[in-house]
């Protein structure tokens, strides 16, 4: 098997994750130098993913990218950048100035929301379509609250449902 096919079928290696960081770093870099944007760029590898921090000093011009849609514009165009260069798909998480964690206090919000209506009587709570990776956030926080959630729909109407525990 080669080290493509290995990537593709398995969990990547921290070696293959650290490739992934150092690939997406220098486009990420060469795309901030082109738009004039301040910013430094730290890399991770953690559960199976490559993780890349964009930030940049109070006042710094980086805030106009940290906007939820265009992160995840420029998280897919650096995935696709990422497999074009290692021929592997990519799992590659993208932050720009703290937009996930800020992103993540939304989503728990939401769930609490949607929760407030089940225990005002709902039998079930549906939220927004989503991509995986914040269903996955969405599902963690659902857990945490002691409900149960799935993912329905397909591509881009999937979203998340959350139920009573039984």
């Amino acid at each position: 098997m080669t080290d493509v096919q290995n990537a593709t079928t398995h969990s990547p290696t921290r070696e293959q994750l650290e490739q992934e960081g150092d690939v997406a770093a220098d486009y990420i870099e060469e795309f901030l130098d082109i738009c004039d944007i301040d910013g430094d760029i730290d890399i991770d590898a953690r559960n199976g993913r490559a993780y890349l921090s964009v930030n940049a000093e109070d006042g710094a011009n980086l805030r106009v990218l940290a906007k939820a849609d265009v992160v995840n514009a420029l998280q897919e165009l650096t995935r696709l950048a990422v497999q074009a260069k290692t021929g592997a798909f990519s799992r590659l998480i993208l932050d720009i100035g703290g937009s996930r964690d800020a992103r993540q206090a939304e989503l728990s919000a939401l769930v609490g929301r949607a929760i407030e209506r089940i225990e005002g009587g709902a039998a079930e709570a549906a939220l927004p379509p989503m991509s995986s990776y914040e269903r996955k956030l969405v599902h963690d926080v659902v857990a945490e609250r002691g409900y149960v959630s799935e993912s329905r729909g397909e591509g881009s109407d999937r979203h998340t449902v959350i139920t009573p525990a039984s």
